[in-house]
């Protein structure tokens, strides 16, 4: 493959990664906001939507949290090279969010609902963790959310930068700020139907255990570093609304 040819293919992958990933992000942001879209209607009775929503839902934690584990990831630089693989892991995953999306079947058991100024406050819990999350990315200054950046630095020629171990702003005060504020977005619809109730507590528990998941591979980047920081920081829920550890601190990097 010529030089121009192999620049070709990695921007076209580039362009597909970052518009397949931002385009399925956004559909999910709407579905937590607005609840089940209903577009695919398969004649279910309540029962089976319960049973198929939770088996779509774990069809997606396998694919997204088998795809990122590192043993997998060594595997696959048999065919497919390690600097393709941040944008082939955001294509794939896009394509499983938004197939759950459609596919999600609503339910007509309504819980309950919350209206006037309590389910104002919930939607304003929605907008505020979306603000949260763009802090928490913006703080992590590193962060490359469809994996774009290996294959730019590969196009360079350039080896990817270490990645340095420091703490600003959300990280604080839990050492998995994105998190916390997806299990809030979770819980702020206001309508509370079957189905959402469904959602809130299977999602809810995979985001607890891949971040238990995710403390393993922290802890072998950064070492005592990392463990000093999980003694003194929460994982999920602040203690205060004071900072847990000092802001800037860089000790490792991986």
């Amino acid at each position: 493959m010529s030089l121009t040819t192999r620049k070709a293919f990695a921007l076209i992958i580039l362009v597909i990664a970052a518009v397949i990933g931002a385009s399925s992000f956004m559909v999910f942001l709407f579905y937590l906001y607005a609840g089940s879209l209903n577009s695919a209607h398969l004649g279910m009775n309540e029962r089976e939507r319960l049973v198929f929503n939770t088996l779509i839902s774990l069809a997606f934690f396998f694919q997204h949290s088998g795809m990122i584990r590192r043993p997998f990831r060594r595997r696959l630089n048999v065919i497919i090279p390690s600097h393709y693989q941040g944008a082939m892991y955001t294509v794939v995953s896009g394509f499983v969010l938004l197939a759950f999306v459609v596919f999600w079947q609503g339910s007509d058991i309504v819980l309950f609902e919350v209206h006037g100024l309590p389910g104002v406050v919930m939607r304003a819990f929605y907008f505020l963790s979306i603000l949260g999350i763009c802090w928490g990315m913006w703080a992590l200054r590193s962060i490359d959310m469809f994996g774009l950046n290996p294959i730019l630095k590969n196009l360079q020629a350039k080896p990817s930068p270490s990645i340095p171990f420091t703490i600003r702003g959300p990280y604080c005060l839990v050492r998995h700020p994105l998190y916390l504020f997806m299990i809030v977005l979770f819980w702020s619809c206001p309508s509370l139907t079957a189905d959402r109730l469904l959602f809130n507590i299977l999602w809810t528990i995979w985001v607890v255990i891949a971040t238990i998941l995710e403390e393993r591979d922290l802890v072998n980047d950064f070492g005592q570093a990392y463990r000093d920081y999980q003694a003194t920081v929460p994982m999920l829920v602040p203690h205060s609304i004071l900072p847990a550890y000092p802001a800037g601190k860089s000790d490792n990097k991986a």
